[in-house]
């Protein structure tokens, strides 16, 4: 038997075999809404409804559970589809451990399920360890009987601050308090981090990003790892069989068209990130130790207060994410942002163009980024291009 291919091997050449009908090495769109029963009742084709599942789900969905070492991925209409199906699976009462840097639409979500009175949420410091671990040990906030599930989620690396916590050490702290974990790869991709061989319970994806690469999807996935034959498997089955039908029943299931989309981007992962993630620290070395930049956040820095971390659980590169804190504040910023000719003013990142935001005014009242700062979402550009575009950008605050 030959040996298992590479990963960008089987993204090439998803979904391995060819149509069956006619033979085409590209899948099928399946645009039909619902499908005949044969005369014992049965579905041939093992989809009834496209509420609930489409075929043209099936090989992206193997795919990218193939990718990240799971046992069987969920997509559906935009990453908050995913997220707030998952959070809504939890039983009423559920604890949810969340840190305080985090993407800004999800953490808004966890609060208004607090103050709606379905899950307790304590919110920690990205990167504190000790928070983090009396977080999940604890009984319940104020006191009480232990919550019916407590979730742990986390972002690495984080968007924008970048912040990278160790997967592995996370789980093994939530698992000896009986708490399941997600873990935000949508920076990283699996490209550079596959979160399940890390302990990992569920990986969650803005598949409108860099899985995707184009901008013009959008689009949520959540990969479960397979069954290790421990205590907290029922709990992660249970969750998972309820997301699921959160996905069928609130009708939150990706259209077919899109998921064939995704399917094509899928298929360059493998060129696209490390391309995006080369040019990313090119950039972050450009802008570092420029006068007009008061800090550089990038894990690929090597005085990165993370980048041990990340160079032992980042495959082959650092993400497209950077993000600049700029010396004149504020307004700095906007001048920055007003000055770059290759990076469009745009929100979103991951796609083929690079992108550039001022976060704090977009996030709002409440936010933990500060409005200094401006997140570079790094495309395919040629790398020298945006290295000069930055450059010239940052140097129009000093002449």
């Amino acid at each position: 038997m030959a040996p298992p291919h590479h990963p960008a091997t089987r993204a090439a050449r998803a979904p391995g075999t060819p149509d069956p009908t006619m033979g085409g090495l590209v899948p099928p769109v399946y645009p039909s809404t619902t499908y005949v029963r044969g005369s014992d009742g049965s579905y041939p084709g093992g989809h009834s409804y496209s509420r609930d599942e489409n075929p043209t789900l099936d090989p992206a969905e193997d795919l990218l559970a193939s990718l990240e070492g799971g046992s069987d991925a969920l997509l559906l209409a935009s990453g908050m589809a995913a997220a707030t199906a998952l959070l809504d699976a939890l039983p009423a009462g559920s604890h949810v451990v969340a840190p305080r840097r985090m993407y800004w639409t999800i953490r808004r979500w966890l609060e208004e399920l607090r103050d709606r009175g379905r899950v307790a949420l304590t919110v920690v410091d990205n990167v504190d360890d000790d928070a983090f671990a009396a977080a999940v040990a604890d009984a319940a906030p104020g006191g009480g009987p232990r919550p019916p599930v407590t979730l742990a989620w986390l972002e690495t690396p984080s968007n924008p601050m970048g912040d990278v916590v160790d997967l592995a050490g996370r789980a093994r702290t939530a698992h000896a308090a009986g708490a399941l974990v997600v873990a935000d790869s949508t920076v990283a991709t699996p490209v550079h981090t596959r979160p399940v061989e890390h302990g990992v319970d569920v990986v969650f994806h803005s598949a409108t990003k860099q899985l995707n690469g184009h901008g013009d999807v959008l689009a949520g996935a959540l990969v479960r790892r397979p069954a290790d034959g421990g205590s907290l498997d029922g709990v992660l089955d249970e969750l998972w069989d309820g997301t699921r039908h959160q996905r069928a029943y609130r009708g939150g299931v990706l259209g077919p068209f899109e998921a064939w989309l995704l399917l094509r981007g899928m298929r360059t992962l493998y060129l696209r990130v490390p391309r995006a993630s080369a040019s990313a620290l090119a950039v972050a070395r450009a802008a570092e130790g420029h006068p007009a930049v008061a800090r550089v956040l990038y894990p690929g820095l090597e005085d990165h207060p993370g980048h041990a971390v990340a160079r032992r659980q980042m495959d082959g590169g650092f993400g497209m994410v950077v993000s600049l804190r700029l010396a004149g504040g504020a307004d700095a910023a906007r001048r920055v942002a007003a000055r770059l000719e290759l990076f469009a003013d745009a929100t979103s990142l991951g796609s083929t163009e690079s992108l550039v935001e001022h976060r704090a005014p977009v996030e709002g009242e409440g936010t933990p980024v500060p409005d200094d700062l401006l997140r570079l979402a790094v495309g395919l550009e040629d790398p020298d291009d945006l290295v000069a575009d930055v450059r010239r950008a940052l140097d129009g605050e000093t002449t």
